[in-house]
This record gives C-alpha cells, structure tokens and sequence, in this order.
C-alpha cells in the first residue's frame, strides 16, 4: 500500500463547540496517539483525508506534517477509527496510531470474492474482512478468494486465503470466509413460501379463537 502526505494543524480548543467550529472550517478533529507519548489533538483537512480513505482504504499509512513541518519522531501514522455522522454522512472524529517503520500492526484486511460459481450455486460470503499482523509500511489493500467454476459443497476457511508475504493470519485459522451451495429450486422456494403462509395463517386463527372466549 502506499505512503500519503497530509498537511495537518494542531489543534488548541476541545470540547463539543470547538469540535464544531473544526467542521464548519473544512476540517476533522482527531488524535494521533501511541508509542507511550503524549496524544496530540490536530484538525485534518476534510476533502484531502477523505480522498485518502477513498483512494487507499482506511489502512493507509500517513506522513503527518504538522503545521507544516514533518514531525520526524511521529511522522507515520495508521487510521485506527473513523467516526462518521449517523444521518448525515460525514466524518466527525479520526483516531490515528503512531507507527514506526519496520514494526507489525494488526489490521482488518478486506475480503473480495472473484470469478463466478458454477450454474445452479449460491454463493454466500460470511466474512467481508480478515485480521492479519504486517508490517505497518506493506498494508495490503484487500486479499482475493477465486471462486471461477466451483461446484455445490466448496468453501474456503480463512486458513486457505492467500496472504502477502510476511504477513501473518489472526483470524481464526477455521472461520469460513467463503461458501459455494446448491441453489434452491423454484420449487422449494415456493413451498417455502407457502409453509410461513400456512403458519401465519394458523397462528392469525389461534388468536381469533381466543378472542371469542374472552
């Protein structure tokens, strides 16, 4: 994955209020925090992170420079958390994580199923990402399970996803990532469908019995 460049600024009002003025200027409160030193509180600018989401995913390892000048101690830094508005779509918080070059992190790694099943399959995905330690600077940006041409009965454990080099699966080795089954008839569908009918049905009647003793 690679490196980005963001021009940051630090922040000195907290609180709700500041937190909304930082908005309203075009930029997102956030944290950078790690490595045992002290949190620095920074305002980052709105449409240049958001196009680092978008263009690198969220694992994307950042250079910060701090009111313009590269802090040489905590340049790089890992998206931990984003905070987006429930109703209105936008980013209201960032946590970012100091790392150092040469150290693992322990990321989710999204899963995307390629190639096409055989006629009559119904594929189901169980999991849309995998965590796996890798070193901070060589975040891979998503890990592919090939399904091209399998049968009714395949599926693919977490175990059997593979990974860059170097890095090192902490999922559980036995989670099913991926399952490959027959897919039901029309048939079986509509017998379905009229079984939940039925039931309704009877449990409607049940409840109008009981009124008429009440």
């Amino acid at each position: 994955m690679s490196e980005v460049r963001l021009t940051v600024e630090p922040r000195t009002e907290f609180g709700k209020g500041a937190a909304r003025r930082t908005r309203r200027a075009g930029k997102i409160p956030a944290v950078l925090y790690g490595h045992g030193e002290d949190p620095k509180h920074l305002a980052l600018p709105a449409v240049d992170f958001a196009r680092v989401v978008r263009d690198n995913g969220q694992n994307a390892v950042i250079t910060l420079d701090i009111a313009g000048t590269t802090t040489k101690s905590t340049d790089l830094a890992l998206t931990k958390t984003i905070t987006v508005h429930p109703l209105k779509n936008y980013i209201e918080h960032v946590d970012l994580l100091v790392v150092r070059r040469g150290e693992k992190v322990t990321v989710d790694i999204p899963v995307v199923v390629t190639g096409t099943a055989a006629p009559g399959t119904l594929v189901t995905q169980d999991l849309d990402t995998v965590q796996v330690e890798v070193e901070a600077t060589h975040i891979p940006e998503q890990v592919e399970v090939d399904i091209d041409g399998a049968e009714a009965g395949h599926s693919v454990q977490a175990s059997q996803i593979t990974l860059p080099r170097g890095a090192e699966l902490t999922t559980d080795p036995e989670a099913l990532v991926v399952a490959v089954n027959e897919a039901p008839t029309e048939e079986a569908m509509e017998a379905e469908v009229d079984a939940e009918g039925a039931g309704v049905v009877e449990e409607e009647s049940d409840s109008a019995e009981g009124g008429d003793e009440s």
